[in-house]
């Protein structure tokens, strides 16, 4: 999983560009009617509007990027040396375009007063990363997809920014002999949260 940061002020400025259009970029599906957020992956990492307003003549290319554009923190082609191997750490050798369904979830965040916004992606899904490692109670009990479609029930050992090592307790007696594992610092849920594994 790689972890984007992006100043939400610049991710802001976006988000109002797209809400100013009437026209939007279309995505793989077709034409689009609906302000979003699109994700760059080429010329450095960026966030920008899917509006169309006639302002500007740069077309969506991973060829070439706008400076106005929000990059994403260390992958900024104006501003970092090594923001090829940053951008090769994040997505291997992966470029190209992502519409992304999370600008009202990154309004949310911005009316909060957060100053930065954090997405994560495994390369296939592009999700905001609402929680930090501090926000969990080491040695909390919490849920974590199983994989087989249920939950775990864990213990939280220790947290980074990106990821949690958990040790399975609660569960049938052969889940929790498993030796403690690393799962996505997201993956894991409060106890109660009725939100799907």
């Amino acid at each position: 999983m790689a972890l984007l940061t992006f100043s939400a002020t610049e991710v802001a400025a976006q988000i109002a560009h797209a809400r100013s259009c009437t026209t939007f970029l279309p995505n793989w599906n077709g034409p689009v009617g609906l302000p979003a957020l699109i994700l760059i992956v080429g010329t450095g990492v960026h966030l920008r509007s899917n509006g169309i307003d006639g302002t500007t003549t740069r077309i969506v290319t991973t060829e070439q990027a706008d400076p106005s554009f929000a990059f994403a923190q260390g992958i900024d082609p104006f501003r970092d040396r090594d923001w090829m191997a940053a951008r090769q750490a994040a997505f291997r050798d992966l470029t190209g375009q992502f519409y992304t369904d999370i600008l009202d979830d990154v309004q949310m965040l911005i009316d909060r007063g957060h100053d930065t916004i954090r997405l994560a992606t495994d390369g296939h899904t592009i999700r905001v990363f609402l929680r930090r490692a501090a926000d969990y109670l080491i040695g909390g009990a919490y849920d974590v997809p199983s994989g087989l479609g249920g939950t775990f029930r864990v213990i939280l050992k220790d947290a980074t920014d990106t990821h949690a090592i958990v040790q399975n307790r609660g569960n049938c007696e052969d889940f929790d002999e498993m030796l403690p594992y690393r799962v996505p610092l997201d993956a894991l849920i409060e106890v109660g949260d009725r939100r799907a594994a």
